[in-house]
């Protein structure tokens, strides 16, 4: 099943990311989302890094960043932020 959301994109690995965005693992499944790096800034999604920084430090498995929660989660997250 896929999703459209306009500012993420699942992607597969050696996907290019495009300037100004970010790839991010989600999930058991460590799935690869391309996201926006404006999300940094936004307080909801600081706190899903503080929870990443807290569970893997500086040392995430998939050499990228790994955000600690659901997909069903992250996907509600983006699509607030992106205001959907």
């Amino acid at each position: 099943m896929a999703f459209r959301i306009p500012s993420i994109r699942k992607a597969s690995k050696g996907t290019n990311v495009p300037k100004g965005y970010l790839a991010v693992y989600v999930g058991d499944k460590m799935t690869r989302f391309v996201i926006p790096v404006y999300y940094l800034n936004q307080p909801s999604f600081q706190e899903l890094l503080s929870q990443s920084e807290e569970e893997f430090g500086y040392d995430h498995p998939t050499g990228g960043l790994t955000i600690p929660c659901s997909e069903d989660a992250f996907l509600n997250l983006t699509c607030q932020l992106s205001g959907q």
